[in-house]
């Protein structure tokens, strides 16, 4: 059955107001990041079988356990969702520019709870591997609208900071992943773990078929095209048009290749880093304090971040130059933190350096979303999500393993890894001097139509007045 996108008369209001809408998308991207941090703990993914050479064998635990999985299959379980995510990004954000976004998101928030229903229902390493591939297509269905939606409803003084808080949602829910699935898994199971994040997520999945939608900027209210062959090649002209459009943006393109840069070291770092810090310092416990750097680093980082381009004016310029200055003070302290043997030293350098490339965060997504024409921002941070996985954090981290094996010395190629984050503040440098046009105000696809300041009729009631959108609360 087709899906009819007209929009609601504006006339009647959406039950979200602002910051309504900013909590919804924290509490999902949340949810979605508290399962990435619950399979990876030992309570959930757990340890495989151990046989003795007196063929004595352990039952092993969590899933590596009941389904008696190597290393390399244990492996493929903690990136397999990144097949949904690559495939169902670009079509969530295609179908985005006809069909109302809530809907979308509803019907992939349905699909993420099913899926993590079936991960706690499997059976064996195939069941769990195709569920853990269908989580990745729930999570494409808002990943690409949430920040198009936040930063047109957000205050106009406050976008980037709204954006940065929406990211912190990212090291929040893996941290509370930590703890709620050693909790859970140790004390009733793995597969309950799965069972308490679909009872999490399924108000959420209902209330995007519920509430009345949104329309985003830029976006068409005509009805979907009766055949579904001519609506399908429809949307694959329309897509190639629309990637043809983006890929000519000079500054989004440098921006993703900055970005892609900056995850290529990160994903090291989240993947590696606890092992890297415990054979340079031989810490015991190096990774809850990695762990608790990485979450302060990044809330402190993103909202101070944030709020500095907010308060020297959130133009693209600007973004480029807070980017390439952080990033570039940032590899300093993370390069310099690694040559020290002191493990207090090493501590209080990597934070700092967290600090401050976790600064990033705000404005390298709001150069995604202004950088280019209102119909084309679900696709540009679609894109720019496929992207730096694709070329960042998912092949850095065995390139690493890859160069340790040649280097054979932990500090020797961490620093060498770490010297990267150097081409990235290079590249974001180079946005700088990139002729830029904001097109933050415009709303719709013709350039040079502006609107004083973006509309924000169909999300507030009678409170709002003089511009002042603080009476809008929860």
């Amino acid at each position: 059955m087709a899906i009819d996108p007209t929009p609601l008369p504006e006339s009647a209001p959406s039950w979200f107001t602002p910051k309504r809408l900013l909590v919804f998308f924290c509490a999902i991207n949340m949810i979605n990041y508290i399962d990435r941090g619950a399979i990876s703990t030992n309570g959930v993914n757990g340890s495989p079988r151990i046989c003795t050479e007196s063929n004595v064998c352990s039952d092993g635990s969590g899933i590596q356990g009941s389904f008696d999985l190597s290393n390399f299959k244990d492996g493929i379980l903690a990136s397999a969702f990144m097949v949904g995510l690559l495939i169902a990004c670009p079509i969530f954000a295609s179908l985005a520019k006809s069909v109302n976004p809530f809907r979308l998101i509803g019907v992939g928030l349905s699909v993420w709870t099913l899926a993590v229903v079936g991960c706690g229902f499997s059976v064996d390493f195939w069941s769990i591997t195709i569920c853990r591939m269908l989580v990745g297509v729930g999570e494409a269905s808002y990943i690409g609208l949430a920040a198009p939606l936040i930063v047109e409803n957000a205050p106009v003084s406050e976008r980037t900071l709204w954006l940065g808080i929406f990211h912190i949602s990212v090291p929040a829910g893996v941290a509370i992943g930590d703890v709620y699935g050693g909790l859970v898994g140790t004390g009733l199971g793995w597969r309950y773990a799965f069972f308490g994040e679909a009872i999490l997520m399924l108000p959420f999945a209902i209330l995007g078929f519920v509430m009345k939608p949104l329309q985003m900027k830029g976006m068409s209210n005509a009805k979907i095209i009766p055949s579904y062959v001519s609506y399908t090649l429809n949307q694959l002209s329309r897509f190639g048009q629309d990637m043809k459009a983006l890929l000519s943006e000079k500054v989004y393109v440098v921006n993703v290749l900055g970005y892609i840069a900056y995850n290529f070291v990160f994903g090291v770092y989240s993947y590696w880093g606890p092992k890297v810090g415990y054979n340079i310092y031989q810490v015991d416990n190096i990774d809850l304090l990695f762990g608790g750097i990485v979450v302060v680093g990044g809330i402190v980082g993103t909202i101070g971040g944030s709020l500095i381009l907010d308060r020297i004016n959130s133009t693209i310029p600007n973004a480029f130059k807070l980017l390439s200055i952080a990033i570039f003070f940032g590899a300093i302290f993370c390069f310099s933190a690694f040559c020290f043997s002191n493990i207090y030293v090493f501590l209080v350098l990597i934070l700092i350096g967290e600090i401050l490339v976790d600064a990033s965060q705000g404005p390298v997504n709001l150069v995604c979303l202004n950088s280019v024409k209102p119909s084309l921002r679900p696709l540009s941070m679609a894109i720019s999500t496929v992207s730096i996985h694709i070329f960042g954090d998912v092949p850095s981290p065995p390139l690493f393993g890859i160069l340790q094996d040649k280097v054979d010395n932990w500090r020797t190629s961490i620093l060498i890894l770490t010297s990267i984050l150097f081409l990235a503040a290079g590249i974001w440098f180079i946005g700088i001097f990139l002729h830029s046009v904001d097109r933050y105000e415009e709303d719709s696809e013709h350039l040079g139509r502006r609107v004083e300041q973006p509309d924000m009729s169909h999300l507030l009631e009678s409170e709002v007045a003089n511009g002042d959108i603080t009476s809008a609360l929860l």
